[in-house]
């Protein structure tokens, strides 16, 4: 089977470098399913779990927002943050979340506050869901 080349980096170094056959990822529009020959394209990403499917075996890169260029052969995804499952600290974002969860049942408005909270809180369930834990 085909496969297209995909490379995750953030501003602390390059997460993922290799062959896939297949990515999915959300964007801001709605789910992207990419595949080898796909036409160019740059999309905005939301806060979500890239999936790189390789064969029956998928892994997951969970991205804090970014931006995702698509070529025929060639998929970039420049990420403002990237982790592996094997590199998330599952304490740390269970904190994260509680931490948001607070924040936001003391500020229920549409302030500022409110929106950094529920950015967290997104950013937390997501690395949750992508470390299996």
């Amino acid at each position: 089977m085909k496969t297209i080349n995909v490379n995750v980096v953030t501003p602390d170094g390059k997460i993922f470098d290799g062959d896939v056959e297949m990515v999915s990822a959300k964007a801001q529009s709605g789910e992207l399913g990419i595949l080898p020959g796909h036409i160019p394209m740059v999309a905005p990403l939301t806060v979500c779990a890239v999936r790189l499917k390789t064969g029956s075996d998928v892994q997951l890169v969970a991205v804090s927002g970014g931006f995702l260029e698509i070529r025929p052969d060639q998929v970039t995804v420049l990420a403002e943050s990237a982790e592996l499952p094997s590199d998330i600290d599952v304490e740390r974002a269970r904190a994260a979340k509680e931490r948001a969860e607070r924040r936001m049942q003391q500020d229920k408005s549409d302030s500022i506050d409110f929106k950094r909270a529920e950015l967290a809180l997104k950013r937390a369930i997501n690395r949750l869901n992508v470390s299996g834990k």
